[in-house]
């Protein structure tokens, strides 16, 4: 349980070999702090201290940080600053659309990459760039309600390293944290996926997923951390949006305007392979991609097959809502030759999620000559053009709407989609991608 001291310690010696006593001081106060209430307080309680604490340390460090002896040296010289591109991001702790984007980015850019940690659910380390680097954050901080903060505290005490790269990259919600301030030389430049949903939009659904004895905890913490994330991207040179609907997000609840890129799909990959007798779901298992509703409808539909290739903290639940039910096969997170060949062979796939940033899962189905079936709100909008390359439901629709929406995707009106299909998909490839990201680095 000590670990978080330890980790903070270690980042901070590595970017100052001699820090100062106050600083000193406050890590042995939050370890002894830490021994003190581990006999006196519940453990629910105890890490809210500790993540009240840790918050508080961070935003000392981070005004100390730039006064560190050495921090400044790199940039009032620039021409000593590396050419080599760095890249930041959150975590990897799924196979999912922003994971695959950084790698691509990281790759297209020979970029090095550092990230929080990367789990057995993710890409496997061959799939990384050769200069890439876990922060390692322990598996206990990896719970939801902690995981930000910490990552947040982690990338903060990256500063120092970051400041020596000429192009710096950051994507996520924690990865910003390490952007060096804005006059110094160099260029940051951040990738926003969303702004934090638990912060702005979905705040209300995450308040009411902590236990009651702690929301008296969550909302000084939400409100430190809200007022730092903004701070933060106030660093950024220039701030790309994956989406007009991401873009649009992000001006209303941080005043930042952004430039869109689209992510990368490779289109290569995706590709028809056929048509079997199913349709097909990849969104991850939690409760805003409302996968529950599909399993719901094909309950009532025994005669269509139905998929399920993804996991999530929804997966034992859907899988005991699902049980008896033999048109209903879950698969799990799979490989990427599986999922290619699972999405290729498919009538058509579904995609429900509420108010999705941008969604990748639908433009790589469309690369595969697969239609969609979606819902006319958020990213989808930009993506699937209702009735030549699927089909969108309202945006308050009911299991009845999507129980008429997969009979009326039959296997022969979803031929028909294929041609419109990939085309659509053209608009959201690896080299326009990798084009437009260039164009912003390369710019004075």
């Amino acid at each position: 349980m000590d670990l978080l001291p330890d980790m903070m310690a270690e980042n901070l010696h590595n970017s100052n070999p001699k820090p100062r006593f106050s600083q000193t001081f406050n890590f042995s106060f939050i370890q002894i702090f830490s021994m003190q209430m581990k006999t006196a307080m519940p453990a629910f309680a105890l890490n809210c201290t500790r993540i009240l604490l840790a918050c508080a340390l961070a935003d000392l460090v981070s005004v100390r940080n730039c006064n560190y002896p050495g921090t400044h040296s790199v940039a009032k010289n620039q021409h000593k600053l590396s050419k080599t591109p760095v890249l930041y991001h959150d975590y990897f702790a799924i196979r999912g659309g922003g994971e695959r984007l950084i790698l691509t980015l990281a790759e297209a850019l020979d970029a090095e990459l550092f990230y929080g940690f990367n789990s057995q659910n993710s890409f496997p380390d061959k799939d990384f760039p050769p200069q890439h680097k876990s922060l390692n954050l322990a598996t206990f901080l990896r719970r939801p309600g902690i995981r930000p903060i910490v990552l947040a505290i982690l990338f903060r005490l990256q500063r120092g390293r970051a400041q020596k790269h000429a192009i710096r990259l950051f994507s996520g919600v924690a990865a910003p944290f390490a952007a060096p301030k804005g006059k110094s030389d160099g260029k940051n430049i951040f990738y926003c996926h969303t702004p934090p949903r638990f912060l702005f939009d979905q705040k209300q659904h995450f308040i009411k997923r902590i236990p009651l004895p702690l929301r008296i905890f969550a909302w000084p913490v939400l409100k430190l951390f809200e007022y730092e994330y903004r701070r933060t991207i106030a660093q950024m040179h220039t701030i790309i949006t994956n989406s007009q609907n991401t873009r649009r997000r992000l001006k209303k609840y941080t005043g930042y305007d952004s430039e869109v890129i689209y992510p990368p799909i490779e289109t290569d990959n995706f590709v028809w392979k056929g048509q079997s007798d199913y349709y097909l779901s990849t969104a991850r298992l939690s409760p805003l991609k409302r996968v529950e509703r599909i399993v719901e409808s094909f309950l009532a539909m025994p005669d269509k097959k139905l998929i399920v290739a993804s996991g999530g903290e929804d997966l034992e639940a859907l899988q005991k809502r699902a049980k008896g039910a033999k048109n209903i096969q879950f698969c799990g997170w799979t490989s990427d030759q599986k999922l290619h060949d699972l999405i290729g062979n498919a009538i058509a796939t579904i995609y429900l999620p509420r108010e999705e940033d941008f969604g990748m899962s639908p433009v790589e189905s469309m690369a595969a000559g697969k239609p969609v079936i979606g819902v006319a709100e958020g990213g989808l909008l930009e993506t699937i053009v209702d009735g030549k390359t699927g089909i969108l439901l309202p945006k308050d629709f009911t299991n009845a709407d999507l129980v008429s929406a997969v009979q009326a995707m039959s296997p022969a009106r979803a031929k028909k989609m294929r041609t419109a299909c990939t085309e659509q998909a053209k608009r959201f490839s690896r080299d326009i991608f990798i084009k437009n990201i260039r164009a912003i680095i390369e710019r004075p």
